[in-house]
């Protein structure tokens, strides 16, 4: 194959790139489905990642804005992982993945690409999922557009309410 063709990327090439802080300002606009946002809790919620390793991949994130762990409470460390276990439950439910990689990245050299709101990854993984597409091309083919993996996960997630209330 001499071409990919992968003409979405060209928004996220030449588009404009935001300002602040998505993980603060996508919450605060109120447009879930524009934004991704599967669910909210009371102090964290959980967003689809817009440029994706694989299917599935979301981020769980508190609300509050501060990139190191001992910047939350009690209660929003707890909330984190009770949201990020009922993703994992809700992505296995939808996508039967084989398995799963989740990951906080704390700073710069540890691979961060938001440096200061933390913030999990929950990437589900399949069998053969990894092929010579990163490999020899640096390429990722990611078979789901976003919009219907986002479709897919809500059909899953429980009737709306508060996690862990």
């Amino acid at each position: 194959m001499d071409r990919l063709w992968a003409p979405w990327r060209i928004q996220y090439i030449l588009g404009p790139r935001d300002e602040g802080c998505f993980l603060c300002d996508r919450p605060a606009q109120n447009a879930d489905r524009k934004n991704l946002i599967l669910r909210r809790a009371r102090t964290c919620f959980a967003i689809l990642n817009a440029y994706p390793y694989n299917p599935g991949h979301l981020m769980v994130a508190p609300y509050k804005h501060t990139g190191e762990l001992d910047g939350l409470t009690e209660q929003e460390l707890t909330e984190l992982m009770v949201l990020l276990r009922e993703c994992q439950d809700v992505v296995r439910r939808a996508m039967n993945p084989a398995g799963f990689n989740i990951g906080i990245n704390l700073g710069k050299v540890a691979g961060a690409g938001v440096l200061d709101h933390v913030h999990i990854h929950l990437v589900p993984r399949w069998d053969g999922d990894v092929n010579f597409m990163p490999v020899t091309g640096s390429v990722r083919v990611i078979p789901q557009a976003l919009e219907e993996t986002y479709d897919q996960l809500l059909k899953h997630l429980p009737a709306a309410g508060i996690v862990g209330a």
